[in-house]
């Protein structure tokens, strides 16, 4: 088995006034969540607050060099990510084309480094 990170982004509208009780894709998260679990291929996985929240650090000259916002300004932004244990990276990606990103934002497949 090899283990992927799926990583999700979403537009940035659909962090506005984000709450559980108010996100209309909230059942299509959930059900891809459950369909991950019952496929025992979830290792684990996040949503990750708006990029805003977001804080980059990078050590020049020795020092902390911080700054407010992603890594990267782009379009979609990281809405949050799985880690899927399957047999391969088409699994991995058969998985990622279920996921809710994939029709609103996109979806990246990564794999992950194994010790």
């Amino acid at each position: 088995m090899m283990q992927f990170a799926i990583f999700n982004y979403v537009q940035p509208r659909d962090f506005a006034d984000k709450r559980p009780e108010n996100d209309p894709d909230g059942p299509a998260w959930g059900a891809y969540t459950k369909a991950l679990i019952e496929a025992g291929v979830m290792v684990s996985g996040a949503a990750l607050k708006p990029s805003h929240t977001a804080t980059t650090l990078r050590i020049a000259d020795g020092r902390r060099d911080l700054h407010d916002g992603p890594y990267a300004e782009t379009k979609e932004q990281l809405g949050g990510f799985y880690i899927i244990d399957v047999p391969d990276v088409d699994a991995a990606l058969a998985w990622a084309a279920r996921n809710p990103a994939a029709s609103t934002g996109a979806v990246e497949v990564r794999p992950i480094m194994q010790g």
